[in-house]
């Protein structure tokens, strides 16, 4: 799709778009779950959905409430009956505001390290990950992200390198030492050496700057050679049949961070909603239970430039992500289903467009009501406040309060590696 000018958006009819997502992976999930469904004990506890709004703090929450569900509404993601905070600070000589590399590190492995650093402590040296241990303990894993695949939040459950920019060392690590059983997102540059173009064109048109750039050989086809089924399009990820599964269906993100009338555009060739339902069906297949790692990165990339439309589209399609976890959960009560951010980007604030600053971006219209909101930035980067978490399942009560990014670790850790 493309921006209008226009500031207004159509709120998204996410309980649509989340049947066809299930649809096509061929779930059933059941109603609305209640408030009351706490889930099991710790000890019948298998599975971890982790679904991370890249960028997202309390301020991203509430616009997209406002936008998309009004005054009395709620979105999926708070709905989930447990709440709490988390801090964010890496443990970074140089800054005390994190990147998502070090906040991701800080949930996989349970360490706070410097920016930049994927799953390695401050002196370089690797950590255990959460993937690689629930791997170990003979869970199925996977990763779905509207980012790269092998971007800072994935890898770090997954890899370990002393610079994110690694990315296509990061692709080897997957392929080679923690074989995630599903990976579901963009970065196809970064599995095909350079000149070599895959199912996406090298330089197209939206963004010359995009192409093949690995330099550990065609992971693509090492890939197949190790099992996994390749997909590069949405019709093809709905004909997929078990098995390990790769899906990468862009040469880097699954949309373009810019600016509305600068090539901005939020459209995934495959939804999260629809890459969600289909590693659930894939994963679920293992008795043993999984790990699922679920990202959306338009949030971040586009607070990143101060685009609220944008934004407001990816928080959108995150809760129809949410949306198909939860159903999942409310069917198999062994499910544990976590949703924060790891960190806030863009110093967003919501304010009242009658004000008399008017420095801010919008109107956006407010679902259900004839009131509007600006959107008002205070940065283009990430800042350090705390950001909400909700969950639903076994364990979801040990989020309730404040505590450290580290503690996500904790609570996980208990599920996947007994």
């Amino acid at each position: 799709m493309t921006f209008r000018t226009s500031r207004r958006l159509l709120a998204p009819v996410i309980a649509g778009a989340v049947a066809g997502a299930v649809a096509a992976a061929g779930l059933i999930l059941p109603n609305r779950m209640r408030q009351a469904d706490a889930g099991p004990d710790e000890s019948r506890a298998r599975n971890v959905i982790l679904i991370n709004g890249d960028g997202m703090a309390a301020a991203q929450r509430e616009a997209a409430r406002l936008h998309l569900v009004g005054l009395d509404g709620q979105l999926t993601m708070d709905e989930l009956p447990v709440s709490g905070q988390l801090t964010t600070s890496p443990n970074d000589p140089k800054t005390p505001v994190t990147d998502s590399a070090a906040a991701a590190t800080a949930w996989a492995t349970g360490e706070r390290t410097y920016n930049g650093a994927i799953s390695v402590d401050v002196d370089g040296n690797p950590l255990p990950t959460l993937g690689a241990r629930a791997k170990a303990a003979g869970r199925a894993t996977g990763l779905v992200t509207t980012a790269q695949v092998t971007d800072a939040s994935p890898a770090a459950f997954f890899a370990n390198t002393a610079n994110r920019s690694d990315q296509d060392e990061i692709a080897r690590q997957y392929l080679e030492v923690t074989r995630p059983d599903v990976i579901l997102g963009g970065g196809e540059d970064w599995w095909l050496p350079a000149g070599v173009a895959g199912a996406y064109p090298d330089r197209p048109a939206e963004d010359r700057a995009e192409a093949s750039r690995g330099t550990k050989g065609d992971l693509i086809t090492e890939a197949e050679a190790r099992g996994y089924q390749y997909v590069s399009t949405a019709d093809q990820l709905q004909a997929a049949k078990g098995g390990r599964l790769l899906g990468l269906f862009a040469n880097e993100e699954l949309f373009q961070p810019r600016r509305e009338g600068a090539g901005g555009r939020y459209d995934p060739p495959a939804s999260l909603a629809t890459m969600t339902a289909k590693a659930l069906s894939a994963l679920s297949t293992n008795s043993r239970g999984f790990f699922l790692l679920v990202e959306e990165e338009g949030i971040d990339g586009f607070a990143h430039v101060n685009d609220g439309v944008g934004m407001l589209q990816a928080l959108g399609e995150l809760d129809r992500a949410v949306a198909v976890a939860r159903d999942y959960a409310a069917t198999h009560p062994d499910t544990l289903v976590v949703v924060t951010g790891d960190h806030e980007c863009g110093g967003l604030t919501i304010e009242d467009t009658g004000t008399a600053d008017e420095s801010g971006e919008g109107p956006f219209p407010i679902k259900g009501s004839s009131l509007t909101f600006t959107l008002d930035w205070t940065t283009s980067g990430h800042t350090g406040v705390d950001v909400p978490v909700t969950a639903y399942g076994p364990l979801a009560e040990r989020f309730t309060g404040k505590h450290p990014n580290t503690h996500v670790h904790d609570v996980l850790a208990r599920i996947l590696t007994r």
